[in-house]
């Protein structure tokens, strides 16, 4: 018995080429009897696969027209069974020859590929199997697929070319469709749950004349017309604020941001944000939305609030743990940030743990405890906990706790040892907020020489006229529709992730 010899890569490329020609060959046969199937306006479709299956009992026998992308192809003669795919799901078809007459039926035998597209009409039926069918009486090729479809046997399962092709993706991997229909319910649920509690939803800026400050490295462009440099944005925050001081209280923005960073399973150059802020309440009040946000969402979109995150069983109802990060770097490494007494402690500290700072007087009894946090607690943090009361040394825009100066109001969520949203008590001290910004941009500059950051004088200067006490909240929507579709990497929940091009 001869065996099947697996191809070599340049006898696949080979034998992909021959089918594309073969695939050319057909269209030009099709134009030339005068059924350019490109030329083919609309179709009117009037039931989807999903609609037909539901509602089997109210349709059987009707009339139906229906469209979509040719799957599979079983020929027995004088008549076929096929499958056509549509949004929803595959649908069966039945095609005979007595039905659809010769002519229309040898073209769809011999002219027909597996991912063309085509429009059918025929009546409901159930087959002998008990599949629910459609029994064609009309047929037409809407669209030529021109390049052969993945083999359904071995699929497309290369990450490379499932990146890059998404759209090759989404027509043979029904699971990854599944991903991005989820992804939008996600985003509807996000927006209605805002909107049900008085949020405006509104859109700032994409592009800055300055750079800011913040850690982040932005992304610079040139506007030709005004001869300036400027830069996408990093964040949504400072403008956000700013409606605060106008008096709209309760705003938030889905908005696209943009860093100029690395890339791994967590992190995208350009990714997708949610950013609340709302007037006369504190960061405790924005742990409780975060709470009843993620509650209402995975149990819309879940069904429940319990889940498996990569074999990982998570409950996502309220309450979550609550610690503050002095709390949980003494329950995971021991150390006590109330027993050092001066930063050469608590360096002293670090040192003995094996966690390197900064020499000399860069590194603050803060600036040890974060890293100690990172070191230590970020990746125990499995279950989701809040993480709040964070050193000043890394919260520039959060306010001060009146009795610990040296501490922030502000938190960050973690689930599965990973950051997913972050918030504050925000800081609407002018005064304050300057200062930080100066230091902010000292020692971005000395990090970077030839960075052009600069501090946001139009946000001191709407601070000036009065922004209430304002408790605001960002959050990853990428990371949350990881989590709630359990996918491993950022790049399985982005339609088009950011790839180096080929050569």
């Amino acid at each position: 018995m001869k065996e099947n010899r697996v191809l070599t890569a340049e006898e696949e490329a080979e034998n992909l080429a021959e089918q594309a020609r073969i695939r050319r060959e057909k269209l030009q046969k099709l134009v030339s009897e005068g059924n350019d199937p490109f030329v083919k306006v609309g179709y009117g479709v009037t039931a989807d696969s999903s609609y037909i299956k539901e509602h089997f009992d109210e349709l059987e026998g009707k009339e139906v027209s229906v469209a979509g992308r040719l799957m599979s192809r079983r020929v027995m003669g004088k008549a076929s069974f096929s499958h056509l795919q549509d949004r929803d799901g595959q649908l069966q078809i039945y095609v005979r020859r007595d039905d659809v007459g010769e002519e229309d039926y040898a073209s769809f035998k011999k002219d027909y590929d597996l991912g063309d597209i085509m429009g059918v009409k025929g009546y409901v039926f159930k087959t002998q199997t008990g599949e629910i069918s459609v029994h064609c009486s009309h047929i037409e090729m809407l669209s030529k697929c021109l390049l052969p479809l993945p083999e359904k046997q071995h699929g497309l399962t290369n990450t490379d070319i499932r990146y890059r092709q998404r759209d090759l993706d989404l027509i043979v991997n029904p699971e990854v469709k599944d991903t991005f229909i989820k992804r939008s319910q996600i985003m509807r649920e996000i927006r209605a749950f805002l909107d049900g509690r008085g949020f405006l939803e509104v859109d700032t800026p994409v592009l800055s004349t300055l750079e800011i400050g913040a850690a982040a490295r932005p992304f610079k462009t040139r506007h030709n017309a005004l001869d300036i440099d400027m830069y996408l944005r990093i964040e949504t925050e400072l403008y956000l604020k700013r409606l605060i001081v106008g008096g709209l209280e309760r705003v938030y923005e889905v908005g696209r941001i943009f860093r100029n960073e690395g890339m791994d399973a967590y992190h995208n150059p350009e990714f997708t944000t949610v950013e609340v802020y709302q007037a006369y309440c504190d960061y405790f009040a924005m742990m409780n939305l975060v709470e009843e946000l993620y509650t209402t969402i995975a149990q819309k979109v879940c069904g429940t609030t319990d889940i498996t995150y990569q074999g990982t069983q998570l409950h996502l109802g309220a309450p979550w743990e609550r610690l503050t990060m002095k709390q949980a770097v003494k329950k995971y490494c021991g150390a006590d940030y109330d027993e050092w007494k001066t930063d050469e402690e608590a360096r002293a500290c670090a040192k003995k743990l094996g966690v390197q700072v900064e020499e000399g007087e860069k590194a603050t009894k803060g600036h040890v405890l974060i890293a100690l946090f990172d070191a230590f607690a970020e990746d125990k943090l499995i279950q989701p906990t809040f993480i709040y009361d964070y050193p000043v040394e890394n919260s520039p825009l959060a306010k001060r706790k009146p009795d610990e100066p040296a501490f922030t109001q502000r938190f960050e969520y973690f689930i599965c040892g990973h950051e997913y949203g972050n918030a504050f008590s925000e800081l609407n001290d002018p005064i304050d907020q300057k200062q930080r910004f100066v230091k902010q941009v000292e020692e971005k500059k000395k990090k970077e020489p030839k960075c052009n950051a600069q501090v946001d004088e139009e946000f001191i200067t709407a601070l000036e006229y009065g922004l209430p006490p304002t408790g605001g909240l960002g959050f990853g929507v990428d990371r949350l529709v990881m989590l709630l579709t359990d996918s491993a990497t950022i790049r399985d929940v982005l339609l088009f992730p950011t790839m180096k091009p080929k050569k």
